[in-house]
Formats: structure tokens, C-alpha cells, sequence
């Protein structure tokens, strides 16, 4: 009998503070608030707010009752991720504490489980910056939220099972290539029978290669490897074909399928090397951003869709082939849209330059091994960061984390973000962070990686006047210059793709870190169109100016004066009203490394007093005419927009979707001085996360729409005190009822 895994992210019921014997399964939980996982324990405004306001110990309750069918079998609940740190609890029992918000963990429920009634699931959710556990002890820049924020599921398996599988590929690029197939089985059963194990590599339907073994796992813990070989021609997993497969492990007795597991795969040689980065044997100049996977209001307690959003904002809308999860393990929907659409990642530990005591420090080394082992089949996964980020040098610490990483996956380097240049290198590679401006430092390493700049040093809003916004980009573009230009750069990764909010020692004084090329809703602000412009002209023509369009906002007036103009297009030509002021050619004499230098315009200026007219910049390729973009000199607010990411939802009571907010001037440039207070009225089966009335900063925002656990038609109404009313209308289908 095959494995069961079945979700139980609805039906919880929740309250704060814990109450005396809450764990009992007769406790009365009538009173208590019903709530779908993912779950932030205290919604928030999206700045201004005390970080204490989430830092409380709270409950969490589930009834379930179990398929009488299976019955004899081990039941397992795995949590995707809580914060801070669970004590869990079945039908009054206590099975265990786990301490680390990032990492997965699971309890064994089959000793005390009721198979002909109802079950009861109690979890205390300690919330608040323990001292003892990564990535607390010091300060950190960045929030971490409370709740079960990710998701939760019941495991049913048989008394022999397997436990994990990483199916490795091996000589990709030569005539041997392979795929070793480790897998780890866990036995509760002294008198098992000999059983069989088979590994299958499948492209769809088709089976390409498979191997079997007998094994006997009689009442311990085993592991046993399988090669896939005489592959012959496969496909492999790149940033424009990233073609997965799919390993299959089955585990047999007496010709019955016991158990079963299944992994995605992607065939990549992935490897920094001192001539710069290399997939699949040709360079890559790595451009990438760091990504926190925090969100206004919910925090981190945002379900798959939002989450793989994230990537496809990254990948195709900023044009990265990289992003690096600062500063812990992220979502696994998130990493899964990462393979899927070929975003390379790297993926680190949980930490922010303090190093804890010993106790602290095996947690740590604990969450090394609870990283890998999760997420070591990711094609996308290229680097592993087993360093506290921006921590001093440590050799015994460091030493135990490189240690694991590399006895668990030897097929991928290490690194550790470090902010010093004289640190110890115990990592396969050199990464750092580097804020230096003009010019940062030459490679110290063969091996080097720049993983943070601009950032905290050049914080950027929407509203800040035309200089500091062009600026952003410009530094943007011009570190990337600096690592273009020479190959013992393997690339960079800017700190940061969007705003996030922090501790109150850090940021503008709002709670938020302004250092993103987009904000905090991932809308974006001018830098972003730097990253944007980078991709190839097949992929999508980019014309992106970095600056408003106005008389006065510059210092001494007259306009934008010199314009920075982000465009893959190979000319300019630049009009101000009907008259053609320019014609343009990328600027290769200064960031000729670039795949596509940005334009610069210098008669992007004005008379103060005299008339002030329209902006219109016509793009071309090979002589042909490909884009047009205009800017409205009349400085008024012209349209609102009002669109969300996603169309049709699942009526679960937990899928979500983002619906953006914007005002521009009539040709649809931003106008981002504009306000309003958005009033916000929703009909049919959802709810809105965010504020209502919202309060527009930079001309744009954005809320979440929440589904209820209804099917339906949602129509959300968004009223501009100027602007009129839009309406967004989202489906809702129905979602079948949880088993459990």
C-alpha cells in the first residue's frame, strides 16, 4: 500500500494566550478563532508598527479523524516551517519541541492516535526573538513574524518506508552520465521481510533508465544507492530550457507496492570556476538580487501562489538568472517556480552576523543538514551558504557546517557571505559583501562572488525627487559594469530586489528598509528597469527612462537635465514636444561589459517659466522602429489602474492574489507624487488583506485578496477620490474537502 500524504491547512482553530490544559483532547475549543495555515499570528500595517506586536506565545488546534482503511500504518504531521519555535502535542501527549523557523520538522503520531475517532493536534508557537536560537541572539536587519506560516500534512506510511531520496546527477556533460540515487529508509518493524527497491528515471510517461536491489530493513534506519545509467542523449535543465525529469522510487514486497516517493530533477553542471561561472560547460555572468520572502501586512505567511510570484516577478519581469535567499532557507513553492522557469539560486542558513554559544551553534550546524536534505534535488540550487551571514571568522563553526554540507551533497560548493576581505576561507567559494562606491574591490580569491551592493548605502522611494532615483539606477548599473568587465567576477547579486521591513534599529524609521530596486509590494521603481533592459530583444524590447518627467524637481531646475535612459534597443531618439532633441547611442564607452549599456540624453532640460512639454522616446533596432514611450508634461493625475496578478483562485479559504494599485498620467507613465486614499469594497467569496481605505504612496500600492472557502465570483472595487472607480473580478473554483 503506496503512501498517503494529505494536507490539513484548514479546520485549525487558534488563540492567544495559551490556556491551561489546551492540549487535552476534551479541552472546549468552542471559543477559539477558526484560521487556514499558512497563518501570521497578528496581521499588521505594512510600516510603522512595533515588532513586539508579534512576539507572543500562541495555540494552535486541529481535529482530525483517520482513514479507518489504513489503519497498521505510521502516521507522521510534518511542518513546513514555524516561527519561532513548536511544542506539539497529540491527544494530550507531548511528542517533542523544535526549535528554528526556517527548516522543516515532523512528529511520529502512530503510538498515539485514535483510528475509530476524533484526534486532536495542539501546537504552542513561541514567537518571540529567542536569544537561543538562530537567527536571533544580536540585532538583525529583517523581521521574522509569528505563527505556523507554512504548511502542515499528515504522512501515512507503512511500517517500512522510505524516509528521503536524493537522486543525484552525475558527468552531465560526458559520456557516463548518471543519476545516483540515494535512498534512505527507515524501518519500526524487527520482523520485516526482504523487500525490493526500485529507481526509475521518467520524462513524462516515458521510462528512460531504471535499477532495482533487494534490501532487508529490519527494524533500523538503511540507505541504499541506485545508479540510473546508459542514459544516452537527455536535456539539459538551463536558464532557457529547463527541463526537469522526474525520479520515481518504489519499494516492494511480494510484488505489492509498500511505499513510493517521487522527485523532480533537472541535468546541469553547475560550477564556479576562476575564469567566472560556468553552466552546462559555457560562462555565465551571474546578475542577480537578494530576496526576502517577508510581505506587507501576513509577514512571511503567504501560501504557494504569492510565493512562486516572487520568482516570476524576479526571472521575467527583472530579467535575473540568479536571486540568493537572504538570509535563510525560503519557500519551497517559491524554489520549485525556480526550476521550473530557470532561476538559479543560493540558498543559505538562517543568521545575520551574530554567532551564538555552542548550543546555539549545533542548531545551526542542525539547519546546514535540514536545508540540504530538503532541498537537495533542485536543479536550481547552485551554491550552498553554510556562513552566518556577515559574521566573523569562526574555524571550529565553520569547519562542522562546510563539513556536512559537503558529506551530505558532494555535487555543489559552498559559500559564506562575509562583509571583510581578510576573512579565513573554509568554503569552496569567496562570496562577499561589498558596498563599496565608486569602485569595488578587485577578486582576493580565485573563486569570488559578490553577493550585496548599493543597498543600504543608497536607499531609494518612489518619491524621492528625480537626482536620488536616477542615481539608484546609475549605481546599479554601474556596479554591474565593474563586474562584467572582468572575468575573475563570477557576477553579482544587488542587495535588494524589493523593500522589506525591519527592526527599529534599522531603516528610514518606518520599520521598512528602502533598499529595493522594486518596494515592498514588488512594484517597481526606476532601478528595476536597469535589470529589466539587461535581457535579450528576442526576449522582450525594454525602454525604461530612470527619471520623472518634470520642470523642477532637480536641483537648479530646468528638468531631468542629464537623463538615464535603461534600453536593450541599439538607438534613441528622443523628442520634446515635436522636436527631435537627440538621437541616441548606448553608452559602450563607460559600460561597454554590459549586454545592453544604458542611453544617456543631456538635453533633457527646460527654461524655468518658459512652456514645459511632453517627452516621447522612440526606440529602434537594426534601423527599425520597435517601442515608444511618453511622458505627459501636464503634471496631472490622468488613470487609474487596478489589476491583479491572477484571474482565477482556489476557493480553499488560503490561495491569494496581489491587485496593484497606480496612478499615471495619460500615456501611463508613473506619476509618483500622486496620492489618494483608495476605498477598497469587495463582493463574493474572499477578503482583503491589506487596508481599506488605502493610502497610495509614489502613485502606486497594493493589498491581497484572500479567498474563503467558497466558490463564487469576487468583484473588488477600487474608488480613487479623483479617479473613479475600477473593478477587478476575480473566479473563485471550488477546492475539495480536505480528507483529514
Amino acid at each position: 500500500m503506496a503512501r498517503h500524504v494529505y494536507p490539513i491547512n484548514r479546520s485549525w482553530l487558534y488563540n492567544s494566550p495559551p490556556v491551561a490544559g489546551a492540549m487535552q483532547p476534551e479541552f472546549d475549543d468552542s471559543g477559539w478563532e477558526p484560521v487556514t495555515i499558512p497563518h501570521t499570528n497578528r496581521r499588521l500595517p505594512w510600516h510603522s508598527f512595533d515588532e513586539r506586536e508579534y512576539q507572543f506565545v500562541s495555540n494552535y488546534r486541529r481535529h482530525f479523524r483517520l482513514p479507518p482503511n489504513l489503519q497498521g500504518q505510521r502516521v507522521f504531521v510534518d511542518f513546513a516551517g514555524v516561527m519561532t519555535a513548536a511544542t506539539v502535542f497529540i491527544n494530550g501527549t507531548r511528542l517533542g519541541a523544535y526549535q528554528g523557523g526556517y527548516t522543516p520538522f515532523s512528529f511520529e503520531l502512530t503510538p498515539h492516535l485514535h483510528w475509530q475517532g476524533d484526534n486532536v493536534l495542539l501546537v504552542e508557537v513561541d514567537s518571540t526573538e529567542r536569544a537561543d536560537i538562530p537567527p536571533f541572539g544580536g540585532q538583525i536587519d529583517y523581521l521574522t513574524f509569528g505563527g505556523i506560516y507554512r504548511e502542515v500534512a499528515l504522512r501515512i506510511v507503512a511500517p517500512t518506508y522510505i524516509e528521503n531520496v536524493f537522486a543525484k546527477p552525475v558527468d552531465v556533460l560526458g559520456d557516463d552520465r548518471r543519476v545516483e540515487v540515494r535512498c534512505l529508509l527507515d524501518s519500526r518493524d524487527a520482523a520485516a521481510a526482504p523487500q525490493r527497491l526500485v529507481a526509475e528515471l521518467r520524462d513524462g510517461d516515458q521510462v528512460l533508465a531504471a535499477a532495482e536491489a533487494d534490501v532487508q530493513v529490519a527494524g533500523n534506519v538503511f540507505e541504499q544507492v541506485l545508479t540510473l545509467g546508459d542514459l544516452g542523449n537527455i536535456k539539459l535543465w538551463d536558464l532557457d530550457h529547463p527541463h526537469l525529469y522526474q525520479v520515481q522510487v518504489r519499494l516492494e514486497q511480494a510484488g505489492q507496492v509498500v511505499d513510493d516517493y517521487a522527485v523532480r530533477i533537472g541535468f546541469r553542471d553547475a560550477r564556479f570556476t576562476p575564469d567566472g561561472f560556468f553552466l552546462n560547460g559555457q560562462h555565465l555572468k551571474l546578475r542577480g538580487l537578494n530576496r526576502h520572502q517577508t510581505f506587507p501586512f501576513v509577514g512571511q505567511a503567504m501560501p504557494a501562489r504569492v510565493q512562486r510570484r516572487d520568482a516570476l516577478i524576479l526571472k521575467h519581469d527583472l530579467k535575473l538568472n540568479l536571486v540568493r535567499t537572504s538570509h535563510y532557507p525560503q519557500s519551497p513553492a517559491f524554489l520549485d517556480c525556480c526550476d521550473e522557469i530557470g532561476l538559479l539560486v543560493f540558498e543559505e542558513i538562517p543568521g545575520w552576523q551574530h554567532i551564538g554559544d555552542q548550543a546555539w551553534q549545533d542548531i545551526a550546524v542542525c539547519n546546514v543538514e535540514e536545508m540540504i536534505r530538503r532541498d537537495w534535488n533542485h536543479p536550481s540550487i547552485i551554491l550552498w551558504g553554510v556562513r552566518i551571514n556577515e559574521s566573523r571568522d569562526n574555524h571550529a563553526f565553520y569547519a562542522r557546517t562546510n563539513a556536512v554540507a559537503h558529506a551530505l551533497d558532494d555535487s555543489r560548493q559552498t559559500g559564506g557571505v562575509r562583509n571583510f576581505f581578510e576573512s579565513e576561507l573554509l568554503e569552496d567559494v569567496f562570496t562577499i559583501n561589498d558596498f563599496a562606491y565608486p569602485t569595488i574591490a578587485k577578486p582576493n580569491h580565485p573563486l569570488h562572488f559578490n553577493t550585496e551592493f548599493i543597498g543600504h548605502t543608497f536607499p531609494t522611494k518612489h518619491i524621492d525627487n528625480v537626482e536620488r532615483v536616477q542615481e539608484h539606477a546609475f549605481r546599479h548599473a554601474h556596479i554591474h559594469q565593474q563586474l562584467a568587465a572582468d572575468k575573475r567576477y563570477a557576477g553579482g547579486v544587488g542587495w535588494c530586489a524589493f523593500d522589506y521591513n525591519t527592526h527599529g534599529d534599522f531603516g528610514s524609521g518606518d520599520r521598512i528598509c528602502y533598499h529595493g530596486v522594486s518596494d515592498i509590494f514588488r512594484i517597481p521603481k526606476p532601478a528595476a528597469g536597469f535589470y529589466r533592459s539587461q535581457c535579450d530583444p528576442a526576449d522582450e524590447i525594454v525602454l525604461e527612462p530612470a527619471f520623472h518627467w518634470a520642470i523642477g524637481d532637480r536641483s537648479g531646475g530646468g528638468g531631468p537635465g542629464t537623463g538615464m535612459i535603461c534600453s536593450n534597443c541599439d538607438e534613441l531618439k528622443v523628442y520634446i514636444g515635436d522636436e527631435l532633441v537627440a538621437e541616441l547611442q548606448p553608452d559602450r564607452a563607460r559600460f561597454g561589459s554590459l549586454p545592453h549599456p544604458p542611453f544617456f540624453c543631456d538635453q533633457l532640460r527646460g527654461v524655468w517659466g518658459a512652456r514645459w512639454h511632453d517627452l516621447r522616446l522612440d526606440g529602434f533596432l537594426g534601423g527599425r522602429h520597435v517601442i515608444q514611450k511618453r511622458m505627459s508634461a501636464a503634471g496631472v493625475d490622468r488613470q487609474l489602474h487596478v489589476a491583479a496578478d491572477d484571474a482565477v483562485l482556489l476557493g480553499d479559504g488560503i490561495d491569494m492574489t496581489r491587485v496593484v494599485l497606480r496612478v499615471t498620467d495619460e500615456y501611463g507613465a508613473a506619476r509618483p507624487f500622486a496620492t489618494g486614499a483608495m476605498q477598497l469594497l469587495l463582493e463574493g467569496p474572499g477578503e482583503i488583506v491589506g487596508e481599506s481605505p488605502f493610502a497610495l504612496t509614489g502613485g502606486v500600492g497594493a493589498v491581497w485578496v484572500k479567498t474563503r472557502e467558497a466558490a463564487g465570483q469576487i468583484r473588488l472595487h477600487a474608488t480613487h477620490p479623483v479617479l473613479g472607480t475600477q473593478l477587478v473580478e476575480i473566479a473563485v473554483q471550488a477546492a475539495p474537502d480536505e480528507v483529514c
